[in-house]
């Protein structure tokens, strides 16, 4: 796996957009063997075949990741700075966005969000990449008004996953004036419909109230903690961090205020929130 992704960050560092495309699909096909399910039995051969007779490979679920020794190689592998994706596509991006915009830089902006998304749900901790302000700004960088319609479509559902059950990260985003990014690009009159109902979309995320990142199952942290006695020593109770990570959240009425400084009506996308209550979601 080590050799392979070396390969492919060969290809990210190029300059060549032809060798960052097969950089990008060598991670996409790394990344697919990891996620989609070999069907094994005639059974499950049967139901993979999509009515036009095309064979689908079946999709893994969450909880089986986490037991197949393939994916817990490349979990580990991303802890460490050398074999972490998101930092390298994260690089990449940047190349690309000081290329100006065009048809095929523009192309390749997508393919590398679109992955970049990928890993950030597969591998949670990355998406710690995003309370620096540097990376922060990067995905800032790609909603603006003179970016084409597929890249800010794209840059606002992987703010969305960066933001996911990261309340520090959320307070990065409103620091560096993401609001006003957003709100901005949402009232501009050349903005796209489509990207506009992303807009909105994000806003009724934005408004959620937050919960911290708890590992898998909540408790993967208290069982790091338990299988390393030198990492308790440095980080203390599991029950103080998340503590500490309560501390850090806003309720949907003080980010219902901050966006008010932006935009009319917030109160009734809130309105509207609570009365579908999303994923269970309760409001305080």
């Amino acid at each position: 796996m080590e050799n392979l992704l070396s390969l492919s960050f060969d290809y990210l560092s190029s300059f060549d957009g032809v060798k960052i495309r097969k950089g990008l699909r060598q991670l996409e096909g790394l990344l697919a063997q990891l996620c989609l399910s070999r069907t094994t039995t005639a059974a499950e051969r049967r139901r993979s075949v999509a009515p036009d007779g095309v064979a689908k490979p079946g999709l893994k679920d969450l909880a089986s990741l986490s037991g197949d020794p393939a994916f817990r190689e490349f979990f580990k592998l991303q802890e460490g700075f050398e074999w972490n994706v998101a930092i390298r596509l994260i690089s990449c991006l940047e190349r690309l966005l000081g290329k100006g915009s065009n048809g095929q830089n523009d192309l390749l902006l997508v393919s590398t969000l679109d992955l970049l998304r990928g890993v950030l749900l597969i591998h949670p901790p990355s998406r710690s990449l995003f309370a620096r302000d540097i990376y922060m700004n990067l995905l800032l960088d790609l909603l603006d008004p003179s970016s084409c319609p597929a890249v800010q479509s794209s840059a606002v559902l992987t703010l969305v996953t960066a933001l996911l059950e990261q309340p520090n990260i959320t307070r990065c985003f409103e620091n560096l004036d993401g609001l006003l990014t957003v709100t901005s690009l949402f009232k501009n009159r050349g903005t796209s419909r489509e990207v506009k109902l992303k807009l909105v979309e994000f806003l009724y995320f934005y408004l959620m109230p937050e919960t911290p990142y708890a590992g898998r199952n909540g408790t993967a942290e208290n069982d790091d903690l338990r299988r390393s006695p030198s990492k308790a020593s440095r980080l203390g109770s599991g029950e103080r961090s998340k503590r500490e990570a309560e501390e850090g959240t806003r309720s949907t009425d003080e980010k219902q205020r901050l966006l008010g400084r932006y935009l009319n009506n917030v109160q009734d996308l809130v309105d509207d929130l609570k009365e579908t209550a999303p994923f269970g979601a309760s409001f305080r």
